[in-house]
């Protein structure tokens, strides 16, 4: 029992990273119909700039909380820019193009961006310091730490947040239009290229907070970081049910527990045969089965009909 309550809080913990990244994912999809396989690297691009400051301002005696608020804000902006010129320079120009095109480029500009973190930042792995020290807490016999507790809750804050924004706020609504129909629109005071541009830096902030809360999990950063969290949060996207942000937070949790519970329990179930460092087949045995049994995902596709 303490190992399944163990595996539950690492599983919630790493879902909810996934969710993070799924929703920038399922925000773009929603809107223009691109899968942006560049979101991974703005993840990595986060964490890196994040470890930066922190190593920066490491010795000036400032509070390990106050380090870590200081790299996140400092991610967030450079993720934000660095997403914006993205959508600007890589995307804009091809978006009547065949649908081909603009996936081969983000497919591209994922290469670029790790080519240049490895330029900046070098190949090596770096270590993330211990920010949050302090004794774990102990739950039913597993234990969880003050970043996986700051994991979960900025999360959950961020998520509702988000809800709020898309729901209730007047760029929610002009992204909702813009999704439904960016003429039509237009015609309506609508600005969709402006929409789309917000689109992408919110996304950069989700993967940017996403970026820094696993590194400060995992203790560890580098140039190619952002290419697995990315393809398991495009998974969890797909599982949900892309364009639908609810799915996205459902099917990165999920995914998570799977991945977790899978890491587990697979020594177990396979007498030894397999160990934890499987874990990674679980996100694509999700995917495949999800693409064959139900191709919408668990709460259905929410994208527009523009035909």
């Amino acid at each position: 029992m303490d190992t399944f309550i163990q595996q539950i809080i690492n599983g919630l913990v790493l879902g909810s990273v996934y969710a993070l990244v799924a929703l920038g994912y399922t925000m773009v999809y929603g809107i223009i119909n691109l899968i942006n396989f560049a979101h991974g690297e703005v993840l990595m691009v986060g964490a890196l700039t994040s470890w930066t400051v922190v190593t920066v301002l490491a010795g000036m005696g400032l509070p390990g909380w106050l380090l870590l608020l200081l790299g996140l804000i400092a991610a967030v902006i450079v993720c934000s820019v660095l997403n914006f010129g993205i959508e600007k320079v890589a995307y804009r120009p091809l978006r009547n193009a065949p649908r081909l095109a603009p996936l081969i480029t983000a497919m591209g500009m994922s290469l670029l961006l790790q080519t240049l973190a490895m330029i900046i930042w070098k190949p090596n792995y770096k270590s993330f310091p211990i920010l949050l020290p302090g004794d774990p807490h102990h739950v039913f016999g597993a234990v969880i730490n003050n970043v996986q507790i700051l994991i979960l809750v900025s999360t959950a804050i961020t998520l509702a947040g988000l809800m709020y924004l898309v729901n209730r706020t007047k760029l929610g609504r002009a992204m909702r239009a813009t999704a439904e129909n960016p003429r039509v629109a237009a015609l309506m005071g609508v600005r969709p290229d402006t929409v789309i541009s917000a689109t992408f830096v919110i996304g950069a902030a989700l993967a940017a907070l996403a970026g820094v809360m696993y590194a400060a999990n995992y203790g560890s950063v580098h140039h190619t970081m952002g290419f697995l969290p990315g393809l398991k949060a495009f998974t969890a996207a797909v599982f949900g049910g892309i364009g639908n942000l609810a799915g996205a937070m459902v099917g990165g949790v999920l995914l998570g527990l799977i991945e977790s519970l899978g890491a587990g329990y697979i020594g177990d179930l396979t007498g030894g045969l397999l160990g934890s460092h499987y874990q990674d087949v679980f996100a694509f045995i999700v995917l495949i089965l999800v693409l064959t049994l139900r191709p919408q995902g668990l709460l259905g596709e929410r994208v527009a009909d523009r035909s």
